[in-house]
């Protein structure tokens, strides 16, 4: 057998090979190609999660508190000089991914006295702060920095924020005192040198609290503001060496950028370890692992779901080389005969075909492997898997060719009775997929590995449903036949009639595996998204929501006022708040988060912006003598139910207690912390009036294009007169109010950690599903092809006019095109009902179970699949026809 003859034959069939060849290319593209796609998406979604998270959240921070405590420092010089040695000392997946560090040396607070501070009767606390990195990062106003050599004697230079400056009054030159009260250490002597302004306000340097750029207003009358003054470390020495205490913090910043995906267990194991290796006395506080932690979460779910989808994609796939074999091998069953005739054996073919099939396979697996590499990204070693993949598509020819080789099949009959064996095999199936579903479902899984028995189940079900409605779907045609038959014309006779005989059944369950697929991915997408709308109304039950300390109450008719605001609810939100009794003794139920909305209003809201907030009608009473009617979480209401005070308990409120009963329990409720396990909800609306009333801490709003900064002003003009209206007297307000949108708070929910993944995978797997479903139905047309091309061939020879002809095609291809795609369509329904309770998806929708639901659109789609599969079938046999010209099929015989 010469490379020559092979090569002949390969050409001979050229078109069959070329099929044979593409999905090779197909398979090992997709082996070499989406591994880098995932671990290209998986990194972007590492770098994206983490850029999202607040700055000092990613800030790994060692402290030591005060002299004489473990390992501290004998001054603030040597503190610097540890600044190498922690990072040093930290494991290789944490040092690796420190982008910044900071060191800070801090003196307790102490009073500041002096003419400046005396002259506006100033109450200020000061610390005084080294922070080498901070000239580098601010630039002066006035003055000059701190000298770094300077007599002890002398006073303590010291630097403010251009911000402090203004607040307390102070300038270059300054002379203040300062001193800690009740330690009986020496006062210090300081003096301003100069004055700053960050060039970055959103810089890491200014993190460190207290604030450096700012000084704290003073929490009531009576109360210090609260500032820090940037000094020198030698500064700080001399002040050590009079007994000062000081504190000593290294700060380090993990970049978005440093953390590898592929260590990601590493890393989080050994930031959890960090506290495990320190000195004596010392202390870190991270907040790293958390971020990582989600991220690993919603990892883990991502590729669970992927392995489901590249499943059902590669079993469609495999379904096709299997259906493109047998084909060929049909095709070709006069040569393989005539091979048997002249004394060759079965190895005789299987070595020909097997010879054509590697000659084809090997270079297509190799290009679409070079093609793979190319793809961006980091790779897997897949190479063995490209190799195994390419073999089997090998052996497919060879063992299709031995099968089809015997005999011929008996196309004559009236109806192909199943073999006993046949019907064992799919009795044996539906036993398979029923035992794998159960045993999946009571075993569950473990996400972010690839499960056999996950990746079985939707393959042995799809593969079960269509079995069982390939035995089904012929009897309903066979009675509409037998309608037909008493009807007048042949057309719609003969159409039902070949309909119901039509024995197409490895093609017909790779076109349901395929459907399902894209069905699965499309129902699980659609639930996800509004699983992600109730996350967004949970945070935002309206358009908007407006948030600050304190707004007066007039605040709401201004709100109402804006263009295009259709409605307005009122919030208080009070957190941290302890549940007592009637005599107030302490239960032991603290931090207790308080939320009092008015639920009418609230209702209304949802209604207008089209959130179906449900309020349920307990917060809908008006005012009355008795306790207040409230929702509590289950851990609110078991320590409740312990204490004795489920039927009347008191909850202060902005200072003020209220008395409540528990009217019900809920989970969660809108406007609550997504997570929170203890809150208790008030009815704002039936608050009893106090001497005084409790005022909104915020307002949610729904309304048509209100612009994000005409609510921010209205909010801040509410906040400012309730400071100034006599109800309390403040200082200026360092912060504004802060304004949500349901847009942006549904964009945040949907972005970020690995949902680029998941989409990546719902659209490869909906759009592979589709394309590899129209392209088994090619194969299921052309299946039977040959026989239907005899038929109307003859039929045309009787007469039977070219429009008969499309209706009689169109009557026998329709009932299996529709069966096989709302088939695939309700095998990718009735999966994720098995799935998703299994597959952890909550980690996409912010905690939000994710529902699947009936989806009025997804019915549309399927419908227009079908009639678009249905025309892509008659369009293929219109081609095989005109191809084989149904004159010649008449007059060459059975094997033309």
């Amino acid at each position: 057998m010469s490379i020559g003859a092979v090569v002949r034959r390969i050409r001979a069939y050229g078109g069959q090979f070329l099929l044979l060849g593409v999905l090779t290319l197909v398979i090992t593209l997709l082996v070499s190609g989406v591994p880098r796609v995932a671990n290209r998406l998986t990194e972007q979604g590492l770098r994206e999660h983490m850029a999202q998270q607040l700055p000092a959240q990613r800030d790994i921070t060692y402290t030591i508190g005060r002299a004489g405590e473990g390992s501290i420092p004998s001054s603030a010089r040597a503190g610097q000089s540890r600044l190498d040695v922690l990072q040093e000392s930290m494991p290789v997946e944490v040092r690796d991914t420190v982008a910044e560090r900071w060191y800070v040396a801090d003196t307790p607070s102490g009073r500041l006295t002096g003419p400046d501070l005396k002259r506006n009767n100033l109450l200020v606390d000061l610390g005084l702060r080294a922070m080498p990195t901070v000239p580098d990062a601010a630039t002066l106003v006035d003055g000059s920095w701190p000298a770094q050599d300077v007599p002890r004697d002398a006073p303590t230079q010291i630097a403010l924020s251009e911000e402090t400056a203004r607040k307390l009054d102070l300038r270059v030159g300054s002379e203040l005192r300062l001193a800690l009260p009740g330690s009986g250490l020496p006062t210090a002597s300081v003096v301003v040198v100069g004055i700053f302004t960050p060039n970055d306000r959103a810089g890491g340097v200014w993190d460190s609290l207290p604030q450096l750029q700012r000084a704290a207003e003073p929490l009531g009358d009576g109360e210090p503001f609260i500032a820090v003054g940037l000094t020198t470390i030698g500064a700080l020495d001399h002040r050590a060496a009079d007994g000062w205490p000081l504190a000593y913090s290294w700060r380090y910043r993990v970049s978005p950028d440093a953390v590898d995906a592929k260590r990601l267990d590493a890393t989080i194991d050994e930031l959890q370890r960090l506290e495990r290796t320190l000195p004596a006395g010392m202390k870190v506080v991270q907040g790293v692992d958390v971020p990582l932690r989600e991220f690993r979460d919603g990892l883990a779910s991502a590729r669970t779901l992927l392995a489901v989808i590249a499943a059902g994609v590669l079993a469609t796939l495999a379904g096709l080389v299997i259906l493109a074999a047998g084909l060929a091998a049909r095709r070709r069953r006069a040569e393989f005969a005539l091979v048997r005739a002249r004394g060759g054996g079965s190895t005789t073919v299987a070595r020909r075909t097997l010879a054509e099939s590697l000659l084809v396979a090997a270079p297509a697996a190799a290009v679409g492997w070079l093609l793979g590499t190319l793809v961006p990204g980091a790779p897997d070693p897949t190479g063995p898997y490209a190799v195994l993949a390419t073999a089997l598509v090998a052996l497919t020819l060879p063992v299709a060719a031995l099968a089809t080789s015997g005999g011929a099949d008996r196309r004559d009959l009236v109806r192909l009775r199943p073999s006993a064996r046949r019907l064992t095999v799919e009795g044996s199936l539906l036993v398979l997929a029923g035992l794998a579903v159960v045993l999946l479902r009571r075993r569950g899984l473990t996400l972010g590995e690839v499960d056999p028995l996950l990746v079985a189940v939707p393959v042995l079900l799809a593969m079960a449903v269509a079995v069982l409605v390939l035995r089904l779907y012929p009897w309903p045609l066979r009675l509409v036949g037998r309608l037909a038959a008493r009807a007048r014309g042949s057309v719609a006779f003969l159409g039902t009639a070949r309909a119901g005989r039509s024995m197409v059944a490895t093609p017909l369950v790779v076109v349901v595996l395929a459907i399902a697929t894209a069905g699965f991915c499309a129902v699980v997408s659609s639930g996800i998204e509004t699983s992600r709308d109730r996350a967004a109304a949970e945070r935002v039950p309206g358009d908007a929501l407006v948030t600050g300390d304190r707004l007066a109450p007039d605040t709401e008719e201004a709100l109402t006022g804006l263009p295009g605001v259709r409605a307005v609810a009122a919030l208080i939100d009070d957190s941290g708040r302890p549940a007592r009794s009637a005599a107030g003794l302490d239960a032991g139920i603290s931090q207790v988060d308080v939320l009092a909305v008015d639920g009418p209003a609230l209702a209304r809201v949802g209604r207008e912006a089209g959130r179906h907030v449900s309020v349920p009608p307990v917060l809908n009473t008006g005012a009355s003598a008795g306790p207040l009617p409230a929702l509590v979480s289950p851990a609110v209401a078991a320590d409740l139910a312990r204490a004795g005070l489920n039927g009347s308990a008191f909850i202060p409120v902005q200072g003020q207690r209220y008395e409540f009963r528990v009217a019900g329990t809920v989970e969660s409720f809108p406007l609550v912390t997504p997570g929170a396990e203890r809150f208790v909800v008030l009815p704002l609306q039936a608050l009893p009036q106090r001497p005084t009333d409790a005022v909104p801490t915020g307002f949610v709003v729904a309304g048509d294009a209100v612009a994000s900064e005409a609510l921010r002003r209205t909010g801040d003009e509410g906040q400012q007169r309730y400071q100034s209206g006599g109800v309390v007297s403040g200082g200026e307000r360092p912060l504004g109010v802060e304004v949500q949108t349901w847009a942006g708070t549904r964009r945040l929910v949907g972005e970020g950690g690995a949902n680029g993944l998941l989409a990546f995978g719902f659209v490869s797997g909906a759009t592979g599903g589709t394309l590899l479903g129209l392209l088994a139905i090619a194969f299921t047309v052309l299946a039977g092809a040959r026989s239907r091309g005899q038929v109307l061939s003859r039929l045309r020879t009787l007469g039977l006019s070219r429009r008969q002809w499309r209706g009689m095609l169109l009557l026998e291809l329709a009932p299996l095109v529709c069966v096989a795609v709302f088939t695939g369509a309700f095998v990718g329904a009735l999966l994720p009902l098995l799935l998703t309770p299994l597959l952890g998806l909550s980690a996409f929708t912010s905690g939000v179970p994710v529902q699947v639901a009936f989806e009025p659109g997804l019915v549309a789609a399927v419908v227009a699949l079908g009639a678009l599969a249905l025309g892509f079938a008659v369009a293929i046999e219109a081609l095989n026809n005109r191809r084989l010209r149904l004159g010649e099929v008449l007059r060459l015989g059975e094997e033309s």
